[in-house]
């Protein structure tokens, strides 16, 4: 096989391996299959364009009739085999099955189009994908689009005619696809679709190849000479005339070799084409777009080694961030999990420490919350003047007071100080939601673990307990030191005012000494003394709840987790690293196409500059 062949084989077998793996464009940046040269058919219906096709393949295979017959483009890769074997066909949509009956061939282009857009006019864009295998074939990829229409008729959409436009443009606008325009020779060139619109979308002409059909069926005294000699409408590349297979031939199916044969005569006996014999026929057309394409190739081949390698970098980084497929011995698989949490442990830490957002809500709970909900706490009605006398008579019971109401106090401050149970509970329990969250947040973050949801799941529960626990062992804490300060009063506080305001004067009558007065004095006091103590909480329970909760949380989180994973054995350490279906399908797909960029690059080095 020559060079030339070996390379556009190659440039087949790639594109065919892009088609495989859906790596075929549509998205931003462009693909393999955009970046390797094909030649786009393009034609108004009933230009002669599978006649054109089926005379390069020299087989009788595509579906016939009136109207819109091709309403999915066809992506046709012909490949050269050795001389003395037979031909044969597959498609993508069926690859363990090989056709050898081209008129099945023909049904199941025609069944595999309904499958997508019934049995309708309507069209698709979705490709069907035919490879050809024949020793009279040259190597060359063949897209045959839909006939361009300038009318919808009887059962297609209005937006038919822009519809196929539309497709028509998507495929070849492409800076890397050849133009096949294809206009029949008995209309004005003037009026030819698949010219205007090449005209459009390759204004210099140097990806278009024009080809007029039907020359045997002009009008007596007429020829196409101005049109295949470039007088009236001139390309870069040369004009080819075709002659197509008559309605009589086709109806008799006569041989496509044989059709090629009438074909070269009909040039070589025409006197008006006779000189142009050489250049003409749909043998000649093949090799002419099979030695471009080569020339296209290897001017493109730098540029698709960049791309190549380009995309092998981002495949490599795409499957880095998704993680690579794990070990199945439980050493490796233990490992993995512990890593995995650790990823997880450092996102958590981040959050706490300042790296990432969310940590500093827990300085708002110590700043802002705590002093708040202390600030509305009922001292004023529980300190009020009716109240201290209502507690300081109940303490006296049928003895009053001699000196100081002891008791009274005592009751007044227990009471009061009750009241900082329920902020202090409440800021252990804001700082517990606030850790929750973090936790969630920290797993979402944490790349490594998206492979894994029922690691992830674990992981979460495992935190969540452990928070439960630094919740109970904080509210345990914060009680104690509220309790504390009812336990032990800071007798200190009470001996200047008790010593020099409140010693009975003996010359005062008794009943003088229990006024308004006299207890709003004591509710003084006592609301000093807890403004003292509400100062010494403010400080004490964010200290408690960060040593409690903040601080467990960095340092011992999956401790008890840790602890438990240890004892697993294999197959429970396999079920937690078991994937996300989806995320395994994309890792699979990504390392075939990797595998299949290597092998492309390394190919086309081996070939391309033989």
């Amino acid at each position: 096989m020559s060079t030339m062949e070996s390379l556009i084989g190659l440039v087949n077998r790639i594109q065919r391996a892009c088609t495989v793996l859906g790596d075929h464009g549509g998205g931003e940046s462009m693909s393999l299959w955009e970046a390797l040269p094909s030649v786009a058919v393009v034609g108004g219906q009933s230009s002669g364009k599978s006649s054109v096709l089926e005379s390069v393949v020299g087989r009788d295979f595509l579906p016939r009739g009136s109207g819109i017959v091709t309403r999915r483009p066809l992506v046709l890769q012909l490949h050269k085999i050795e001389e003395g074997r037979s031909d044969y066909a597959e498609f993508l949509h069926q690859p363990r099955k090989k056709w050898t009956d081209f008129a099945a061939v023909r049904k199941e282009i025609q069944d595999e189009t309904d499958r997508i857009t019934g049995k309708t006019k309507a069209i698709s864009n979705i490709p069907i994908q035919l490879s050809i295998y024949s020793p009279n074939v040259v190597n060359l990829t063949l897209i045959d689009l839909p006939g361009l229409t300038k009318v919808a008729v009887e059962g297609q959409q209005e937006s038919i005619v822009q519809d196929i436009e539309n497709m028509v443009r998507s495929y070849v606008e492409k800076p890397n696809s050849i133009i096949l325009a294809i206009s029949p020779a008995n209309q004005d060139i003037a009026t030819s679709d698949a010219i205007k619109l090449a005209r459009e979308v390759d204004p210099s002409g140097e990806r278009t190849f024009g080809v007029l059909t039907k020359l045997d069926l002009m009008d007596k005294g007429t020829n196409a000479l101005d049109v295949l000699e470039g007088r009236s409408y001139r390309l870069q590349h040369p004009w080819v005339g075709i002659v197509n297979r008559s309605q009589a031939d086709i109806n008799k199916n006569v041989d496509m070799i044989v059709a090629r044969r009438k074909e070269r005569e009909y040039f070589e006996t025409s006197p008006e084409y006779g000189h142009l014999a050489s250049k003409m026929g749909a043998e000649y057309l093949a090799k002419l777009l099979s030695k471009h394409l080569e020339t296209v190739i290897r001017q493109r081949i730098p540029s698709i080694i960049a791309l190549i390698n380009k995309t092998i970098d981002e495949l490599n980084a795409e499957l880095d961030r998704i993680g690579r497929p794990i070990a199945v011995d439980s050493g490796a698989q233990l490992y993995t999990i512990l890593e995995l949490c650790r990823a997880f442990d450092r996102v958590f830490k981040e959050h706490l420490d300042g790296g990432r957002p969310g940590g500093d809500r827990i300085y708002g709970v110590f700043d802002h919350q705590l002093p708040a909900a202390l600030k509305k706490l009922p001292f004023d009605r529980h300190l009020s003047t009716k109240n201290v006398q209502k507690v300081v008579s109940e303490a006296d019971g049928y003895q009053p007071h001699l000196i100081a109401p002891e008791q009274g106090y005592r009751r007044l401050i227990d009471g009061s100080i009750s009241f900082f149970k329920g902020p202090a509970e409440a800021s252990v329990d804001a700082v517990h939601f606030i850790l929750k969250e973090l936790v969630r947040k920290s797993m979402a973050e944490t790349e490594e673990l998206k492979r894994f949801p029922t690691l992830q799941a674990d992981i979460a529960a495992a935190a969540n307990e452990a928070l439960e626990r630094f919740r109970d062992d904080s509210r345990k804490t914060v009680l104690r030191l509220v309790d504390m300060e009812s336990s032990y009063l800071t007798v200190e506080f009470f001996h200047k005012p008790t010593n020099s305001k409140e010693a009975p004067n003996p010359a005062v009558p008794a009943i003088d000494r229990y006024n308004d007065y006299h207890f709003r004095r004591i509710g003084s006091n006592v609301s000093a003394y807890i403004n003292m103590v509400c100062d010494t909480l403010r400080n004490s329970v964010p200290k408690a709840v960060v040593y409690c909760q903040v601080r467990e949380a960095k340092r011992s989180l999956l401790n008890h987790f840790y602890t438990q994973i240890g004892r697993r054995e294999k197959e429970q350490l396999g079920a937690m690293l078991d994937e996300d279906p989806q995320l395994m399908e994309r890792r699979t797909q990504l390392a075939k196409r990797l595998e299949l960029y290597k092998s492309a690059r390394d190919e086309i080095d081996s070939v391309a500059w033989k």
